[in-house]
């Protein structure tokens, strides 16, 4: 299977190995309505592939990706790295930069890193964003913390500087990505799921959606970035799918460390003749982000509108 090369909060690279066999064997069009890093749409058997997000600059990275010739892609890469000063530790080694593995290189990437990030910004203040800008993101995003996106309120990236670089597990990454966007008949779209057209679909296709969470504290969802009003919009969305005869799956948790998603289970309930929720058993204490974002005690489902094939095990 194919990873995505953004470290993106509540990825289900981990999940694919459950979450694939339980969709329908016969997609047409596959829709993501929350695309994050593509994790999904990468690796799904499907005729054509929208990979739907909210975040603008994220839909305009792949859409870069996807257009630009690779050798272009990391051409640019490479200048972007020499020009800032930044770190090729896969080339060099750690003690070229008077660092070491564990420690890692946030004191040599630091002023190099701030000075990235203040470019891109003022970029993005001027309305420059072309190719090569969100190559730029792309190279930021690696040098950051974590591997992460982060914008504050007045649309600034605002993460600091992290620990790795442009290393050889990344390039391979981004690589296998690249390619395979390249050859899959695939979009890109930005919109709120409720600005998502519904009759873009018909019963030959499938619709994901794997929203942020309404009762976790993953960091995407620290200030309310998820309502109960947006839980209950999407609910009406699915149900407006289902009534036009459109199989969906619906990533969520029931409950979590004590709380419970009530919006989620009265629509269940309301909906059992139609709407079933297949347990999902996944621990996400060694992901690539805090474990508090997603505890490994939620109780997480995927809830699907349609019967599975006899070639789907639970």
């Amino acid at each position: 299977m194919i990873a995505s090369p953004l470290n993106y909060t509540g990825g289900k690279y981990k999940l694919l190995p459950q979450l694939l066999p339980l969709f329908p064997n016969d997609i047409g069009i596959f829709a993501d309505l929350f695309c994050g890093g593509c994790n999904v749409g990468l690796n799904v058997n499907a005729r054509r592939v929208i990979y739907n997000d909210i975040d603008r600059r994220l839909i305009d990275l792949f859409g870069t990706l996807k257009s630009l010739e690779k050798e272009t892609t990391f051409a640019w890469i490479g200048q972007i790295i020499d020009r800032y000063g930044l770190s090729r530790v896969s080339e060099n080694g750690y003690a070229f930069y008077h660092c070491d593995s564990s420690d890692g290189l946030a004191e040599y990437n630091r002023g190099p890193f701030l000075r990235l990030r203040r470019d891109f910004n003022q970029r993005v203040k001027d309305g420059r964003i072309d190719s090569y800008s969100l190559v730029m993101f792309y190279v930021l995003i690696v040098y950051s913390f974590n591997n992460q996106i982060r914008f504050n309120s007045r649309g600034e990236y605002n993460l600091p500087v992290g620990k790795r670089d442009f290393n050889g597990q990344m390039r391979q990454k981004l690589s296998a990505f690249i390619d395979r966007i390249q050859e899959q008949d695939c979009r890109f779209s930005c919109a709120d799921f409720r600005g998502f057209d519904p009759a873009a679909l018909g019963p030959g296709d499938f619709l994901y959606a794997d929203p942020p969470y309404l009762i976790t504290c993953a960091s995407y969802n620290e200030k309310g970035g998820w309502s109960g009003r947006d839980e209950r919009d999407l609910l009406a969305f699915l149900d407006a799918l289902h009534a036009r005869g459109v199989r969906f799956a619906l990533s969520n948790v029931l409950r979590s460390k004590g709380k419970e998603n009530r919006i989620l289970l009265d629509w269940l309930e309301a909906n059992r003749a139609c709407y079933r929720a297949i347990p999902l058993k996944f621990s996400y204490s060694n992901s690539n982000y805090h474990t508090k974002d997603r505890t490994s005690g939620s109780e997480e489902v995927l809830i699907v509108n349609y019967e599975r094939g006899p070639n789907h095990a639970e």
